[in-house]
């Protein structure tokens, strides 16, 4: 989307509590394989781009903060645990997995390549599987009710129960 060609880009948490949009270009795409960012991430590494703060609006809630070191705060959602934004001196980063469109924001580059997990390089090389491949959990996973909120901006929130 954009406004006057200027890009839009919208995302939030998994639950809906909070979301945001970004109006304008993003930058500085990276992973951070740092150990503190595994630890915030609960992952092999941040993905995480550079926005403006003058083009950052939080449309619905804002994040719960954690200072993890003297410079930096990051900021996650206080119902689900979505980590959302890595808070420094020097500008502020949302995580990519958090934007409605992940997939149009790329990384271009590592940081903290000295703590990389040793196996993160060779993960592509992994057999591969689709969800619906994994037959002994067929019955399982035919019935799950997503609660995740959809990948694009809605009206209210939470989403109301139907009877």
């Amino acid at each position: 989307m954009t406004l006057d060609n200027k890009p839009i880009y919208t995302g939030g948490c998994q639950c809906g509590a909070v979301r945001f949009r970004v109006e304008g270009a993003l930058a500085g795409a990276s992973v951070c394989h740092c150990r503190m960012c595994q630890k915030a991430f609960g992952n092999f590494y941040a993905p995480l781009v550079t926005v403006r703060q003058e083009s950052l609006t939080w449309t619905r809630g804002e994040p719960k903060r954690f200072r993890s070191s003297n410079h930096v705060q990051r900021g996650f959602c206080g119902e689900c645990g979505t980590p959302l934004t890595y808070e420094a001196p020097d500008g502020i980063a949302l995580a990519i997995g958090a934007f409605d469109a992940p997939e149009t924001i790329a990384p271009t580059v590592q940081f903290g390549v000295e703590m990389k997990l040793p196996y993160v390089d060779s993960i592509h090389k992994l057999p591969r599987r689709l969800t619906e491949e994994d037959v002994e959990a067929s019955t399982f996973l035919a019935s799950i009710v997503s609660y995740q909120h959809p990948d694009h901006d809605t009206d209210t929130w939470p989403r109301e129960e139907k009877s």
